[in-house]
């Protein structure tokens, strides 16, 4: 595989919704970039999340931090009510270094 074609694949995972880690709450879903939904279990979820206090600190997936205003934010999420209406299933963690991908 050329070296292009390799650096191209990188930069096209790391620029995908899911390694986004600074994120802004929207009150509608037509305002959203992704739709979420929080688990009550760490097994069911696809990523578990920690909330960070401080951009600096959201430095792989997992880690996020929210934004005061909606153009700071790299995504803008809309949390839902149902598990099938999800476009990725999160759930909150209580330490840092339990955050990342589970599936």
């Amino acid at each position: 595989m050329s070296k292009v074609i390799y650096i191209s694949i990188l930069l096209g995972l790391y620029a995908s919704p899911a390694f986004t880690q600074k994120v802004f709450e929207v009150q509608y879903p037509h305002e959203a970039d992704l739709r979420v939904y929080i688990t009550p279990y760490a097994h069911q979820a696809d990523l578990l999340v920690y909330r960070v206090t401080s951009s600096s600190e959201a430095k792989r997936p997992g880690l996020w931090y929210y934004t005061k205003y909606a153009q700071q934010a790299d995504k803008k999420i809309f949390i839902v009510q149902y598990e099938h209406q999800a476009d990725l299933k999160i759930h909150f963690v209580k330490y840092k270094s339990q955050a990342g991908w589970k599936k």
